[in-house]
């Protein structure tokens, strides 16, 4: 018996419904009515013989899932064909990533990836962190925060740790810094990426989170800032690595209060939306990101 291949409406409609999750949209950006909306996706169920959609908010089934999946990969192929991409067979794939993880961490690794996977072509996009403001086209996006993403799936890709750091010239005309109460009235450089209560607790101090002073939402830039002197900036030891190697910012001093890192409660997560690893490309960065940062 031949195999019936679904007609390519119903298979564009499914795609569309399983993005948009809106009968009505869908039926706006197809140019179709409701109705057909709804006879196309229940005459593509028939043809596969298995049911899509779970419940009335369109969420995908299981089999769903996999299916949207290589209907996308589908319609994609044939999207780009004829092209140079796909005659030359190079594959797309876009991240959305962090300012300061992609200078400090990505970026110095990435050329291990692209020759290990010369077929696949990346275009790296920025997000802002704890807001979570990425492209909407993003196929993996690197987030920061507490790890609490319901809108996807995710993996944490690493934790660090905390330290104050300033400018060597800094820490000589301020210092010296014995005891962690050394930095009272001291410029603190603020960022709600890395609050500096964490840092307070752990020193056994009360005070309270700095209200006045320089703040910044890109770690990257409050980096740069200590570097130039304008204060003591709490900073993760592993995106600060290339301003520690060069010189630019140091530890304040020896004591213990110095020298011990504390973690951060925020950290590093790679997110996908569901489907999105049954794309080999998808799946080859993922692992590889994974194994860089072991």
């Amino acid at each position: 018996m031949p195999v019936r291949i679904p007609p390519i409406q119903c298979l564009l409609t499914f795609e569309a419904l399983a993005r948009l999750r809106s009968v009505t949209q869908t039926a706006e950006e197809l140019c179709v009515t409701p109705s057909a909306v709804s006879h196309r996706v229940k005459q593509l169920e028939q043809i596969i013989g298995t049911k899509l959609f779970g419940r009335a908010d369109f969420s995908l089934t299981v089999e769903g899932v996999e299916y949207l999946a290589h209907v996308r990969e589908g319609l994609d192929m044939l999207q780009r064909f004829p092209s140079s991409a796909a005659s030359s067979g190079k594959r797309k794939l876009r991240l959305a990533v962090t300012p300061t993880f992609a200078r400090s961490i990505l970026i110095p690794r990435l050329r291990q990836f692209t020759e290990a996977y010369p077929e696949i072509d990346i275009t790296l996009q920025v997000s802002i962190p704890l807001l979570d403001v990425v492209a909407e086209d993003a196929d993996l996006i690197i987030r920061f925060g507490t790890g609490r993403y319901a809108d996807m799936e995710h993996v944490c890709l690493t934790k660090d740790e905390v330290t104050p750091l300033a400018s060597p010239a800094f820490v000589r005309e301020h210092g010296p810094f014995e005891l962690a109460q050394d930095l009272e009235g001291e410029p603190l450089l603020r960022s709600p990426l890395e609050p500096w209560r964490t840092w307070f607790a752990a020193q056994g101090l009360d005070w309270p989170e700095p209200l006045e002073g320089s703040q910044f939402n890109d770690i990257g830039l409050m980096c740069d800032c200590a570097a130039a002197g304008m204060g003591v900036a709490l900073a993760r030891l592993k995106l600060a690595q290339p301003w520690l190697e060069h010189g630019a910012l140091v530890r304040l001093g020896h004591s213990d209060a110095f020298t011990r890192n504390i973690p951060s409660p925020h950290a590093h997560y790679l997110c996908w939306r569901t489907g999105m690893m049954e794309r080999w490309e998808c799946v080859a960065f993922a692992d590889w990101l994974k194994a860089s940062l072991a």
